[in-house]
């Protein structure tokens, strides 16, 4: 019988997980056999809520799909926006048991409020590219060509990673922006884009390669361009602990690794 490709997808999925977990295990229990293991293994189930940043959204919803189907009591609720609204709304008591985040800085945000359940762990790196409508109506070539006025620029809002490392590949550059718009999530930076509503934005290079043929991209071509570190660890207070640790373990394991490098993203 031939399975539909979803289905196929899920088993696959949950076969990499399996993978992953197992070499997860601690050294000390390299001495139990696979069967003891599996039956002394509490079930996991449950919610999980993981707050990540946007740029995180197509490659953590792919883990969240392994991560359920390896554990079919498992439910896990992505929110999605930038890391600097994600930690506020968690500050502010926002019921979330993981966050990642595209920056260390917003991540420190959550250490110093004490709301931090262990050291974060970095899983991934990132950084800026230029993207345009296919037709390249502006005919932008360059940085400079972008930051020309009269260009419809689209950053993000300086409080957000990707506009605080717009804002640091500029005076990389010796440039001055003069954005039309701020978004505070670099999904809104790439949606102005694609929908012909801005000449040029700037978006992390994985989401020029998540929009395919939607856009067209134009290298900052920096000597030294800025790079944003992705940390991830699970929210003091959570009822959550041992799945949000499952869910880290799952990112930052091998297979977990190439989800995100195949998207693009870099070596922590």
């Amino acid at each position: 019988m031939k399975l539909p490709f979803k289905k196929l997808s899920a088993l696959a999925a949950a076969a990499i997980l399996t993978v992953s977990l197992t070499s997860c295990a601690p050294a000390s229990d390299t001495t139990s056999t696979p069967a003891a293991a599996s039956a002394t293994a509490p079930e996991l189930s449950g919610t999980l809520s993981v707050f990540a940043a946007a740029s995180l959204k197509k490659t953590f919803t792919d883990l969240a799909t392994a991560f359920e189907a390896a554990h079919p009591k498992v439910k896990v609720s992505l929110s999605f926006d930038g890391s600097s609204t994600l930690v506020t709304q968690i500050i502010q008591g926002a019921r979330a048991d993981v966050f990642a985040s595209a920056d260390t800085k917003n991540m420190t945000k959550l250490s110093d409020a004490k709301m931090a359940a262990g050291e974060p762990l970095d899983f991934a790196t990132n950084f800026l590219t230029l993207v345009v409508p296919p037709t390249n109506p502006a005919n932008i070539a360059s940085f400079a060509d972008a930051a020309k006025a009269g260009t419809k620029l689209v950053i993000c809002a300086p409080q957000v990673p990707c506009g605080a490392a717009a804002l640091s590949d500029a005076t990389n550059a010796g440039l001055t922006l003069a954005p039309v718009s701020e978004e505070l999530n670099v999904t809104s930076v790439l949606g102005k884009v694609t929908s012909g509503e801005a000449d040029a934005g700037l978006v992390y290079v994985t989401d020029a390669k998540s929009a395919g043929q939607a856009v067209t991209e134009v290298p900052l071509k920096l000597a030294t361009p800025t790079v944003n570190k992705y940390p991830i660890v699970a929210v003091e207070g959570s009822k959550q602990q041992e799945l949000a640790q499952a869910f880290i373990a799952l990112v930052t394991a091998p297979q977990g690794q190439k989800v995100l490098q195949d998207a693009g993203f870099g070596t922590p």
